[in-house]
């Protein structure tokens, strides 16, 4: 098991990382423009996870294959130029990019759906969103609550809404999604029972919980977005999870654990319920900070103007 002074420090260089990406990129192109992007775009060997569960993802923009005897899930199609990477890591693994049935989504950012057009137009699947990302997702990212303009993606119709709680089947497989809004208004939570063996796990694809510089007091980055967090963080609290995983790939250690993987460790070292819990513990701490450094700022006395 990874120490946790360790994983803090993954933590944290996730959480910058994941802040500076956002505010580097620029408004006007689809995908990667930057290097840093490239960077997160790397390719990665595809690989199982363990039971029916695979990672077909790049570096750092995660890409999640579920598979069914009646065709499969895809969780997030990266950006733009991930889609062609996720095809081919999906045919080396042996399975049909045409027998994805549905395309699901954590959050409608450009580095996630931003090579869903694509996947949707190869495979034919059903794009499934929660309802407050679907217009975000049809504008092609236009006029986000915080970024405007600037993290624009082809735009994408979504075939089924989904709720709260509601659950998702296929083939004898379901996922649950919750929502878990803050990063975007639409940011969803993905639970799976995953069977390997006579066993059964608990999976989680945990939401995107970063502030970047969102605003929580005074004039809010948008109305309610504090209160958002504040319940999203709740419901992440009460979720079983064995299997860690998240849309990008440092938050959850992908290229760690898959060379302890590679190396055949007793206990499959994704198989991580600590890191879980310490992921939540310490997004919820970040979060609680910026909101009392923003109050603190708020009631600083300000300096007269002459």
């Amino acid at each position: 098991m990874i120490g946790a002074s360790k994983a803090d420090s993954s933590s944290a260089r996730a959480s910058a990382l994941i802040i500076l990406i956002f505010l580097i990129s620029p408004a006007w192109v689809f995908g990667q423009a930057d290097e840093m992007s490239r960077a997160w775009n790397k390719p990665v060997a595809p690989f199982r996870i363990i039971g029916n569960l695979y990672y077909v993802g790049a570096t750092e923009v995660s890409s999640f294959l579920i598979t069914t005897p009646q065709g499969y899930f895809l969780i997030d199609g990266g950006f733009v130029e991930t889609a062609p990477q996720i095809e081919r890591n999906i045919a080396t693994l042996g399975f049909k990019v045409s027998d994805i049935k549905f395309l699901l989504i954590s959050h409608a950012h450009y580095d996630h759906v931003g090579g869903l057009a694509e996947l949707k137009q190869k495979s034919g699947a059903k794009i499934v969103a929660t309802a407050p990302d679907v217009d975000l997702l049809s504008r092609g990212g236009h006029g986000d609550f915080y970024f405007g303009d600037q993290l624009v993606f082809p735009p994408v119709h979504v075939d089924q809404v989904i709720a709260d709680g509601q659950k998702i089947e296929l083939g004898g497989q379901s996922l649950v999604a919750y929502l878990t809004p803050g990063h975007t208004k639409g940011n969803t939570t993905w639970a799976a029972k995953i069977s390997d063996g006579k066993k059964t796990y608990d999976a989680v694809v945990a939401p995107q919980m970063t502030t970047l510089n969102y605003q929580f007091v005074g004039k809010e980055s948008y109305p309610g977005i504090a209160a958002d967090y504040e319940t999203s963080f709740a419901i992440l609290k009460t979720l079983p999870c064995d299997i860690f995983l998240a849309p990008h790939g440092t938050v959850f250690s992908l290229i760690e654990k898959r060379e302890r993987l590679e190396r055949g460790e007793h206990q499959n070292p994704f198989i991580d319920p600590d890191g879980y819990k310490r992921f939540v513990a310490q997004t919820g701490k970040l979060f609680q900070d910026k909101i009392e450094a923003q109050k603190k700022n708020l009631s600083s006395p300000k300096p007269p103007t002459h």
